[in-house]
């Protein structure tokens, strides 16, 4: 995950911005030592503009890790569900980049969720586009009563974050100048046999579509 971030671009941006500033600042630093003070508040300007800019980047390049850019429609993963006990069934994820993941959910439905955000134009310009991070994977019971009572199985899909720009969308209105909408987006179906799944995310949400399947021994 490090190596992915300081490969990013908005973090070798980042970086350079920070490293500008520095150099700026220094630069400004000695036209003041030598009573320039019109330089002095030039380039003091340009670096703290750098450094801001960089900082913003940075902030970008950290929050989108987990986050894949979202085409038309797009495959995220393959899932394969057995029935193992009433209610209770396994489910294997693999995932594009060929990570598998197992699980064992407990419902008569799995369920999937995701974080979508989607950029301003501004944000366009520099290369930011719809994105999406799967979030969640469980089960889903039918019957309402069973769902507020039943065993519940919850798993995360996402990457831990030191910064969450889902989150921060969510709690700070004027970063809507960036992020023009932030939104979940959840799918379901029913388990009642050995299946192949088609997990696909397009700029509609999430689909879950059956692939194959084998029907359950009498």
């Amino acid at each position: 995950m490090f190596s992915q971030l300081i490969n990013s671009p908005y973090f070798l941006t980042a970086a350079t911005l920070v490293i500008l500033g520095i150099i700026f600042f220094f630069t400004g630093f000695i036209a003041l030592l030598r009573a320039r003070v019109g330089s002095f508040s030039i380039q003091g300007a340009i670096s703290l503009l750098c450094v801001t800019l960089g900082g913003l980047t940075g902030a970008i390049a950290v929050g989108i890790q987990g986050y894949q850019t979202l085409s038309r429609e797009d495959v995220v993963a393959y899932i394969s569900v057995s029935p193992i006990a009433p209610q209770r069934f396994a489910a294997i994820l693999r995932f594009k980049d060929g990570h598998v993941a197992n699980y064992v959910i407990s419902g008569d439905e799995i369920y999937v969720d995701a974080h979508i955000l989607k950029w301003q134009p501004i944000a366009n310009f520099i290369g930011l586009h719809t994105a999406y991070e799967l979030d969640r994977i469980g089960g889903r019971y039918r019957e309402i009563d069973q769902e507020r009572t039943g065993n519940r199985t919850i798993f995360s899909l996402g990457l831990e974050k030191s910064i969450n720009l889902f989150s921060l969308r969510q709690r700070y209105p004027f970063l809507s100048l960036l992020l023009d909408a932030k939104y979940g987006s959840a799918t379901f179906v029913p388990i009642v046999q050995s299946v192949e799944l088609e997990l696909r995310i397009s700029t509609t949400g999430l689909l879950l579509r059956e692939i194959s399947s084998t029907p359950l021994p009498p």
